[in-house]
């Protein structure tokens, strides 16, 4: 029997979300989705616990023979070629620091030694998924973000991520690219968002929901968000125009405030002689569980092996 199932997960700063996916028609088997909270702050061996657990429950509702593997789409610093996590410095998954993830999954899940799993950057799984079966599946180069609790980015030609060359930044994402005071992740987040809300009102928020709902009756906030549209445009524009990408897809918790700041946003991007389409992401979470389970896609495989080590 063909093995045309692989399972598709993502590991978030909280959470676990993982399904099947048919790597034929590009569809999430939804009644195979399992999602799980995760204290980030436990032992290794919890985390791996946790996550195995809900990889079983998925797992536990296919036919086994059908399954080529597991593809996670996850946060770095990671070595994504042999699993093993380099986290530290930040608020989540530290004590997963040099752990061998392949291995403590395969271990964990008794699978076989010939069960595939396979690792990429989020980000670049969010914007691979996009490419595959979302909002730029008709364009040969694209460039995804997701905008939330960081600035996630992923340049994109023929669903292959590109880490390198004369048309990307270093490392093939944007994020840690100088811009004004500080980088551009310390703009384009959500904590970028709620700093500039700070500074202006002294008013501590808990999140961009919140700060959206204030839109509509609140003017400092509605120009916070055109502002935010705008600087956006200006810091993307000549990335976008040098890679020649044909689409912007946007993701993450910020892009569901897009009416605030998308028309600010295209606005920009005209200026700056950019017609880039721009779009709203039609996958949303469902992307980076579709990218991931891509990974088992053997000629997908074999085209982006170079690009891991660099992600």
């Amino acid at each position: 029997m063909n093995k045309n199932i692989a399972i598709g997960t993502d590991i978030g700063g909280s959470h676990i979300s993982c399904a099947a996916v048919n790597l034929v028609s590009g569809h999430i088997l939804k009644e195979t989705l399992a999602e799980r909270y995760i204290n980030n702050q436990a032992q290794a061996s919890e985390i791996i616990s946790s996550w195995a657990e809900a990889l079983s429950t998925v797992l536990a509702k296919v036919s086994a023979d059908q399954v080529k593997g597991i593809g996670f789409a996850m946060p770095g610093p990671f070595d994504y070629v042999n699993g093993i996590c380099y986290i530290r410095g930040v608020s989540k998954y530290e004590n997963l620091y040099g752990f061998n993830i392949s291995d403590a999954i395969s271990s964990s899940l008794d699978v076989s030694k010939d069960f595939l799993i396979r690792f990429m950057n989020d980000a670049s799984s969010f914007a691979v998924g996009e490419a595959w079966t979302g909002s730029a599946t008709e364009v040969t180069r694209s460039f995804s973000i997701t905008l939330g609790t960081g600035f996630g980015s992923a340049f994109i030609s023929n669903r292959i991520p590109i880490v390198d060359g004369p048309d990307v930044p270093n490392l093939g994402c944007v994020y840690h690219l100088p811009y004004k005071d500080g980088i551009a992740d310390d703009y384009f987040s959500t904590r970028g968002l709620l700093a500039r809300y700070r500074n202006v009102t002294g008013v501590e928020l808990p999140g961009v929901k919140e700060l959206a709902t204030l839109a509509g009756s609140n003017k400092i906030v509605s120009e916070l968000f055109e502002d935010f549209g705008t600087d956006l445009g200006i810091f993307l524009a000549p990335w976008l125009n040098k890679f020649k990408a044909e689409i912007l897809v946007i993701g993450g918790n910020i892009s569901h405030a897009y009416k605030l700041f998308g028309d600010a946003l295209e606005s920009s991007l005209k200026k700056e002689s950019c017609s880039c389409t721009v779009t709203i992401s039609k996958l949303m979470e469902d992307a980076a569980l579709l990218g991931s389970a891509y990974l088992l896609d053997d000629d997908f495989w074999k085209s982006v092996q170079h690009a891991l080590p660099l992600m």
